[in-house]
Parts: structure tokens; sequence; C-alpha cells
């Protein structure tokens, strides 16, 4: 196991400077630089501007940028300057990353708590009126954009008197030490995000879960341990566990995609999360904050990825043998 982890570890060395390629090279492509937004401004002239190119170094070639960039990073963690914040993009991307993953866990959690449990029970009642039932409310929240859902609860909030909307804490507590009528204030506030994130994935996890029990059940091994005498209760817990295998290994997507499905959320919920920083930065072409948050999914799609097969390597004796 120990050795299995070590050679992952080591393959997303190579594999996280392809990718820092690759984002380096998408960001170039896109037309233009942070100072094309001052060509327009009548009150600066061409000399100015170029000597702001200068300045941040944007004159330089593309392969002395980068290499720059790269070696910032691997030598002094420092993943390049803000533009548009005129601040370390480190600092920017620190400052959100705590609410960010707090807010996508939340919603995974949200997620499994309900898809499982109602995946479990429309496979074990197939083509019944409550299968039918969760089947419609699962496709509801696929088909619906999050950021609409997020319009419908907010018009609904407001219709029910709510005076605070959006965010994650009332007017008052923002920047507030904590304290416990702060966190019963991000209590009223956070089930919003959480419900507009976590239905959208809630369709598509139940109805692996469902596919995936049905198979089970069906299984020779089910039959046979009914045949043993087993009872029927301990005859579910096995198929919910052989079950749940294929699921441990879509949680390991999971969570980069909940972080870079949610910008437009974010934005709209006024949410203090990475999404709106990296809309910003791509319209005001701040390039060393889009790759960083290029970079970061990246990260966490790997990070994602192997714990989830360290899960599955738990959950199943036959992987970990082998």
């Amino acid at each position: 196991m120990w050795s299995f982890i070590v050679r992952r570890l080591l393959i997303m060395i190579p594999m996280m400077f392809f990718i820092s390629v690759i984002c380096f090279v998408i960001t170039e492509l896109q037309p233009g630089d942070f100072v094309s937004q001052y060509l327009d401004n009548p009150r600066i002239s061409p000399a100015q501007i170029e000597l702001l190119r200068k300045n941040l170094g944007l004159d330089e070639p593309a392969y002395v940028r980068y290499w720059n960039w790269i070696k910032g990073i691997v030598t002094r963690g420092d993943f390049g300057y803000s533009f548009a914040f005129q601040r370390p993009v480190g600092e920017l991307i620190w400052e959100r990353m705590g609410w960010t993953i707090f807010v996508a866990l939340g919603a995974i959690v949200f997620q499994w708590l309900l898809a499982v449990p109602m995946g479990i029970y429309s496979a074990l009642h197939p083509y019944s009126p409550g299968d039918y039932t969760l089947t419609v409310v699962g496709f509801i929240g696929l088909s619906i954009p999050d950021f609409f859902m997020a319009l419908i609860l907010m018009y609904l909030m407001l219709k029910m008197g709510a005076t605070s909307i959006g965010g994650l804490f009332s007017p008052q507590f923002v920047g507030a030490p904590f304290s416990l009528a702060k966190l019963v204030d991000l209590l009223k506030h956070l089930w919003v995000p959480l419900v507009v994130v976590g239905m959208s994935g809630l369709a598509g996890l139940m109805r692996v879960m469902r596919g995936n029990m049905l198979d089970v059940v069906s299984s020779p091994f089910i039959t046979s341990l009914r045949a043993h005498g087993l009872d029927e209760k301990t005859v579910k817990r096995h198929a919910i566990k052989n079950a749940l295998n294929p699921m441990v290994s879509i949680a390991g997507t999971e969570l980069p995609n909940v972080f870079s499905g949610t910008i437009i959320t974010a934005i709209v919920l006024n949410l203090p999360t990475m999404g709106p920083f990296f809309y910003n930065a791509l319209l005001n072409h701040d390039q060393y904050l889009v790759m960083s948050f290029l970079m970061f999914i990246a990260i966490i799609t790997q990070i994602g990825n192997l714990l989830a097969d360290i899960a599955l390597a738990v959950l199943d004796p036959r992987i970990r043998m082998s």
C-alpha cells in the first residue's frame, strides 16, 4: 500500500509539470493581455502602456515568463503576482481557499447523504411509485441550472420575509470575531449554497447507486448468501458494501467538479469562494491568477483520485491484495 502511494505521489510531479505547460499555453492563446484594457483609455498614452507592460514583465518572451513563474513555484512557493488586485496570487488563493473547500465538501456530503439512500431504496423497490418519485425529483435537480435554482431560492426567501440573502453571513457578522451567534447565522445562510450546488449531482449519483445495487442484488453470490440461510438484513448489508465500491471511485472526481462547476452560482450567491476570483481574473486577463486556479483544480483532481483509490483498497480486500 505504501509503495503504491509513493508511486502515485511521484507520478504527480511530471503530471503537474505538463499541466502547468498546458495552463500557460491556454492563457497565452487568450487575445490581448492585462494592459490591453487600457488601450481605449484616452487619458493613458501609448508610452505609458508600454511602460506598464514592461513593469509587469509582459514584454518578455512567453518562455521566459513561464520559466520565471514555474521557478517561483518550485523554489519559493510563489505563484506569481495578481495584476488586478496588486497582491501575490498565493495570498489571494489562501484567503478564499478555506471557504471554497468548506462549501465544496459540504455540498458533496449533502449529495451523498441523499443519493446513496435514495439509490438503495430505488434498487430494492424497482419500478415502484417511490422509485419513480425519487427519479423525477433527482432529474428535476439535474435539469435546472445551478444559478437559476439559486435565483429561485433567493426569490422564495425574499417572499418569506428574509432580510439577508446571499453570502455566508449577514452584514453585521462579516468581519466579526467568531461566536455562537455568528455560527448560527452561518448555518442560516449555508443551506442555500449546499442545496443549490448539491442538487446538480444528486440525480447522477442516485442513478449510479441504483444501477450498482441492482447488479449486486441479482449476482450469484447474493443468491448463495440466501441459500446459506443468512437473514435478509445481513444479505442487504453485504450487497450495499459491494455496491458502494464504484461509488468510491466516483468520489475522487466530485471535488474538482464542484470547484469548477459552481463559478456562476458563487457569483449569484455572493459566496467568498474562488469562483468569482477566477471569473474576474479571466475578464481582466490576470494571467497568473488564472493559471494558479487551474493548477489548483488539477492538484485537487489528482489528490481526490488518490484518496479514492486508497479508500477503495480499504473497502475491497481484492484490490488491496492485487
